[in-house]
């Protein structure tokens, strides 16, 4: 089998902020944009994503909304991760806890009880 050469892609050519955005980045603007309307409105960008036309527009629009995807997540998460939680189960209207319940002991007799009773039957 004859082997092929590729060359290694030059890094000058392979980015370029100047040209035209491809049909790759355009559906990940997409989905990043449809993932932004999600983010609350503090946290959104003001870029319109219609008029990105370079891959240096996508790069810095892509970068903003996973920085904010992340500051999001964060602010969200930083209340709960100071929050103690207590074990168990919480309710509002809960009243006292159960209280245990005590198994009950069997009435052992003693052997000595047990052999006078069957000796008098068998009398």
């Amino acid at each position: 089998m004859a082997l092929i050469h590729v060359p290694r892609p030059s890094t000058k050519k392979a980015m370029n902020l100047d040209r035209p955005i491809s049909s790759l980045l355009l559906n990940q603007v997409q989905h990043l944009q449809h993932a932004e309307r999600r983010l609350p409105l503090r946290y959104r960008t003001e870029i319109y994503t219609h008029a990105i036309r370079t891959e240096g527009e996508a790069a810095a629009y892509i970068r903003e909304v996973t920085e904010a995807i992340h500051r999001a997540h964060a602010d969200a998460h930083a209340p709960r991760r100071l929050a103690k939680r207590k074990h168990g189960l919480q309710i509002a209207a809960a009243g006292e806890p159960p209280k245990r319940r005590r198994a009950k002991k069997k009435a052992t007799r003693s052997v000595k009880a047990k052999t006078t009773r069957t000796s008098k039957k068998k009398k």
